[in-house]
């Protein structure tokens, strides 16, 4: 089967998007897996070396935005075209993305709104025991005893994304969980090969609400929720991640954002991927942000772009293999 062909946007250019694309470029493993179009605001090809100097010049937040902004729009009208099976994309500042006219809270709602689907957002680790991302050929290896192993990989989904936290319990509903829970379903089978995924739902209050002591919500909203969806949980979420790292879940459900990715980071963090759940084609991201204080230095680390752009390669592979001829 022929490689992948996936758009990378360069993020926001003030920051290390650039760089770790550069980095990326001259490792050479991403484009052994797949055949990458750099992605700029205005057009399918970008000097990627010209642009980590020369995208940096121009340091006016809103521009940097407008940039960032203009090339995700590129890259998705690719993909919707079937120019590009994939994107993946280097980190955005958030602020700068609304200063430059875009009013969404990142990548996720942006994508969402773009192309009219029903998002959810996941963190991922590849299996630290066996290292791929070679999601397509069948299930790991059995551990070596009936104690389920400690190198799982770790699958977050997100039920509410960026917004304050004093929003939360207000954002969360009874359709919000089981419509995210159907999301992550359908992307385990489709695109990881979970024939029968086994997903837990992360509780909102600590001790899953200790029966009422400390909130009603785990009660009378997550566990509903959870039975309808076919959720294991709610679960506390100082125990339901090391349940997942241990191989008892393929994914699990947090009801807001920090709970979900502080999980992930510590776990994997370097070599975790963002992957947008829900689309009509895959788009990963790595796990860290624009790291504006290190910018222009050369020190930036490309592990999670690297493992970002592999995965995305290796989900457009098996997305393509599975349509029939």
């Amino acid at each position: 089967m022929t490689r992948p062909r996936l758009a990378v946007t360069l993020g926001d250019p003030r920051g290390i998007g650039p760089e770790i694309v550069a980095k990326m470029l001259r490792d050479g493993r991403a484009t052994r897996d797949a055949t990458l179009v750099i992605v700029g605001p205005s057009g399918t090809e970008v000097d990627v070396q010209e642009s980590v100097g020369q995208w940096r010049v121009n340091a006016e937040a809103a521009a940097a935005g407008k940039l960032a902004g203009a090339a995700i729009e590129r890259a998705v009208s690719l993909a919707r075209n079937g120019d590009v099976d994939g994107i993946v994309t280097a980190p955005i500042d958030k602020s700068v993305l609304l200063s430059g006219g875009y009013d969404y809270p990142g990548h996720t709602e942006m994508l969402a709104a773009l192309t009219g689907s029903r998002v959810a957002m996941m963190l991922t680790s590849a299996d630290p025991g066996h290292g791929t991302w070679d999601i397509g050929h069948g299930t790991k290896p059995a551990p070596m005893s009936h104690v389920p192993s400690p190198m799982s990989a770790l699958r977050v989904v997100l039920a509410t994304t960026h917004i304050a936290l004093r929003e939360v319990p207000g954002a969360l509903s009874h359709d919000l969980l089981v419509q995210t829970a159907t999301i992550t379903r359908e992307a385990l089978r489709d695109w990881f090969h979970v024939p029968e995924p086994r997903i837990a739902l992360c509780a909102l209050n600590p001790h899953a609400g200790d029966h009422g002591r400390f909130g009603r919500e785990d009660d009378d909203l997550l566990a509903p929720a959870a039975r309808e969806a076919n959720l294991a949980g709610p679960f506390p979420a100082d125990t339901v991640f090391v349940r997942a790292l241990r191989g008892e879940f393929d994914a699990v459900i947090a009801p807001y954002h920090d709970v979900g990715m502080t999980a992930i980071k510590v776990a994997a963090f370097g070599r975790a991927v963002n992957v947008t759940l829900g689309l009509p084609f895959p788009r990963c991201s790595p796990d860290h942000g624009t790291a504006l204080d290190i910018s222009g230095r050369g020190i930036a680390d490309p592990s999670s772009m690297i493992e970002a752009t592999l995965l995305c390669a290796s989900i457009a592979r098996s997305v393509k293999s599975s349509v029939p001829a």
